[in-house]
């Protein structure tokens, strides 16, 4: 590659899926039907007994009305009628059980399926979250990839149940339904149909309204998580404050605000379900009235109005169905094109398809004529022709102002992201062209902002490593200055710190990120302005530590306070991207630039003051 620019990496952007098309549309559905018949044979099982179930309940009207029939002969021959009547009864009886045992059948595999297709969705948005760069991470907030893992791959989940099996039930009962109805007689036939095309636009109309009110409710129920999230991450700010009031008018305005489109929520339901119940009794009543006068005058029997009657009973939730059909459908294709807009993101930061793991021989790091500007600010870049060398046994400082670009080249290293310009190499491999795991164990980085997992010390500390011996973690946490302390408690490195960390101090929360990254045996160690919630005597011990552990890596330190790096064997002042100024301490100090005027500011006499404490 050499040192000529190369192409910028490209955007992990998600395209907003808010409106889909139909053609999109179908393709999503396509792909989520794709994924449903990734477990064929409980796909086919659920299909099947959704087939011969609703055939049962076809069955069940027929019966009946031969049943009703059968009741008529008992004036005429009671010991056959009360035999037919117990065979009718019979057959009822079994094809009820026989019904409910499919039924219960299709529910089974179709939850299996469908949990089968959220499994696999599970793993493939995880995955892809934990490859995606630090720039998507930047833009993206969490809490829209926790509500897509979790809503929207909900929403896609359950369309095999509730789109593709009941798209089968429905066009059984209806389909067949329909046909035995209008065969039988055609004036009762279309009575006992009419309530359909009503029943069946109210139902979509109030489910697709529903939909949007939902979709509207999801957002002001996060809002609601918001307030209260935020509320409970600073509540010794509020307290200390006494804001507590202002804290529940807030609280109260978002609650209000939820409960408002609820109420919507429950009127719409409301009214369609009267509307559509009052039109479905309105067919019944037109099909008794009718087929009254069509038993009187011998037309039918009282067993065939009796078969309609149940017909309509059995079609009226199905037919309600037809809205909670298109309902999904609907949210599968939204739901759906917001998840694979995600999957199917171009990583910004990848393997290299010949890519090979990284050889480490002589240590050396090598920055040549790197720029790099971030997603979006081509035209400003944050580091601009960064040159130096590093080879192992050296500590190398950075320093310069907020901004300047030195965590920027921190990141660069284990390709946290990628250069836009010149390269980086590690033994003269470019680090864009070895794996991402080899280079990653070879480079660790101790960042500014700690993260800890709620678990206990001895494994927070052991993160990188998870197998490591206990002796391993203790001498990690003496070099790190911790292990004093971490003795001192009850349980010891079995200690459970709390969420994120808080039961620990800004300082000791550093040094348990120090003490991560020194379990390891990386052949370059980046410290990221890491010590400065950390009083100074505690500073200097750790900073001594890291000196006789130097020999065998490149380190490099990146600090605001320059006695942090008095002893580096090489100090890089950064200035707007670039490298202003380069050399020892001493040289430093003899050039009278920008070092030698820092320093003189931090070192300025301001009369007494206690010693700097650690950070709480």
């Amino acid at each position: 590659m050499g040192n000529t620019p190369v192409a910028a990496p490209p955007d992990e952007i998600m395209q907003p899926a808010d409106t889909v098309g139909w053609r999109s549309g179908l393709a999503v559905l396509w792909r989520v039907i794709q994924l449903s018949l990734r477990t064929p044979w409980q796909a086919a099982a659920a299909i099947l007994a959704t087939l011969i179930a609703s055939g049962m309940q076809l069955l069940i009207p027929l019966l009946l009305g031969q049943a009703v029939d059968q009741t008529q002969a008992l004036l005429t021959d009671a010991d056959a009628a009360r035999a037919a009547l117990l065979k009718s009864a019979l057959l009822v009886l079994l094809v009820s059980v026989l019904r409910g045992a499919f039924t219960t059948a299709q529910n089974y595999y179709s939850e299996a399926v469908g949990h089968h297709v959220g499994y696999e969705l599970r793993l493939s948005v995880y995955r892809k979250i934990q490859a995606l760069s630090f720039g998507f991470h930047d833009r993206v907030h969490s809490g829209e990839l926790i509500t897509l893992g979790m809503l929207d791959l909900e929403g896609v989940r359950m369309f095999f149940s509730t789109g593709l099996v009941r798209v089968v039930l429905l066009g059984m009962l209806l389909g067949i339904g329909a046909t035995i109805l209008l065969s039988t007689d055609v004036v009762l036939g279309l009575l006992a149909l009419s309530f359909v095309p009503f029943v069946a636009w109210r139902s979509s109309v109030s489910q697709l309204r529903l939909r949007k009110t939902w979709l509207d409710l999801q957002e002001r129920l996060s809002v609601l998580s918001r307030v209260m999230e935020e509320n409970l991450a600073g509540i010794r700010v509020v307290r200390a404050f006494a804001a507590q009031a202002y804290e529940m008018g807030k609280y109260r305005k978002a609650s209000a605000n939820a409960l408002e489109l609820a109420h919507e929520r429950v009127q719409i339901r409301v009214t369609n379900t009267a509307a559509m119940t009052f039109s479905f009794l309105a067919a019944m009543g037109l099909v008794l009235w009718v087929g009254a006068g069509k038993v009187a005058t011998g037309e039918i029997t009282v067993g065939t109005l009796a078969s309609f009657l149940t017909f309509m009973t059995i079609l009226q939730m199905p037919v309600r169905q037809l809205g909670m059909l298109v309902n999904s459908f609907a949210r599968t294709a939204t739901c759906g094109a917001r998840l694979f807009a995600l999957l199917d993101l171009e990583l910004a930061i990848k393997d290299a398809p010949d890519a090979r793991p990284l050889r480490i021989t002589e240590g050396t790091l090598r920055f040549e004529n790197v720029d790099f500007a971030y997603p979006g600010a081509r035209d400003k870049r944050r580091l601009s022709q960064v040159s130096f060398t590093a080879r192992r046994g050296e500590t190398i400082g950075i320093m310069g102002a907020p901004g300047s670009g030195k965590s920027t080249l921190a990141h660069l290293i284990p390709r946290f992201h990628d250069v836009t310009g010149g390269r980086i190499t590690i033994d003269g491999q470019d680090v864009r062209d070895v794996t991402l795991h080899s280079l990653r164990k070879a480079v660790s980085v101790v960042q500014q902002d700690v993260f800890l997992f709620t678990t206990t010390l001895e494994n927070n500390i052991a993160y990188g490593d998870p197998w490591a011996q206990t002796a391993r973690i203790a001498r990690a946490g003496q070099a790190a200055q911790m292990h004093q302390f971490i003795d001192s408690l009850p349980e010891g490195y079995d200690t459970v710190v709390g969420e994120r960390g808080s039961s620990l101090s800004g300082g000791q929360r550093q040094r348990m990120s120090i003490a991560r990254t020194l379990l390891l045996d990386p052949a370059v160690l980046v410290f990221d302005d890491s010590t400065a919630a950390i009083d100074a005597r505690t500073e200097d011990a750790i900073l001594a530590e890291i000196r006789t552990r130097a020999a065998d890596r490149v380190t490099l330190i990146i600090a605001h306070r320059l006695n942090s790096l008095r002893h580096a064997d090489r100090i890089l002042f950064l200035e707007d991207g670039a490298i202003v100024e380069q050399g020892t301490h001493a040289e430093l100090m003899a050039m009278n630039g920008r070092y030698r005027a820092l320093h003189d500011l931090q070192n300025r006499p301001a009369g007494p003051r206690p010693d700097r404490q650690e950070a709480r």
